[in-house]
């Protein structure tokens, strides 16, 4: 059973837009997440709608404040508007592009794969991060509970990224992997941090 990408997907795709040269891609946040969205496949868009109907019907504002600011590298901030408007701003945006669409197929398969089988390995790997900022780890644990674990894998995989100073033993990076595989992500989603792993 294979996802429809070897890469990353979902909100944690759209988190990476946010670098520090995010606004060479539209002027605003909004924009830019339209811009993307027009270029990638019905699959993507509905993997990115997914995500976020559950963290704006599942999570607090507050909460995720904290998911998208430690999953993106640069977020605009959150002084003009909240976390949960935000979040429904990316769903609202993923609905008017399939809208221009009279022939988009639903996800099945591993593509609608939540994690619960996996729930206490990713709490365990989103408390032993201790590099990540207490609020960031109560955040990914909500996440993992209230949200899906499938879902606050991928942030904290995003997160991981983001953190500095931050390292992985082998074994934490064997662990990841592992749960990477249960839950069917394809090659370059875990991969993604193997540059932390520390060398012996």
């Amino acid at each position: 059973m294979r996802r429809f990408t070897e890469f990353g997907f979902g909100v944690p795709w759209v988190m990476g837009f946010f670098h520090q040269d995010w606004t060479h891609d539209g002027p605003t946040a909004a924009d830019v997440v339209a811009k993307h969205l027009a270029e990638e496949s019905d699959e993507e868009v509905l993997a990115v709608l997914r995500d976020a109907r559950t963290l704006a019907g599942q999570l607090p504002s507050e909460t995720l404040e904290v998911l998208w600011t430690a999953g993106a590298q640069y977020m605009p901030g959150f002084t003009e508007t909240t976390g949960a408007e935000w979040t429904r701003t990316v769903v609202g945006l993923c609905d008017a592009r399939l809208s221009a669409r009279a022939d988009v197929r639903p996800l099945t398969g591993a593509d609608t794969e939540d994690g619960w089988s996996q729930r206490d390995a990713v709490v365990s790997e989103i408390e032993r991060a201790e590099f990540l900022a207490a609020e960031v780890r109560e955040a990914l644990v909500d996440c993992a509970r209230g949200g899906t674990p499938d879902l606050a894998f991928r942030v904290l995989l995003r997160a991981v990224e983001n953190a500095p100073g931050a390292t992985l033993s082998p074994g934490r990076y064997q662990r990841m992997e592992a749960i990477g595989a249960a839950l069917h992500y394809g090659e370059f989603v875990v991969d993604r941090v193997r540059y932390l792993v520390e060398q012996p």
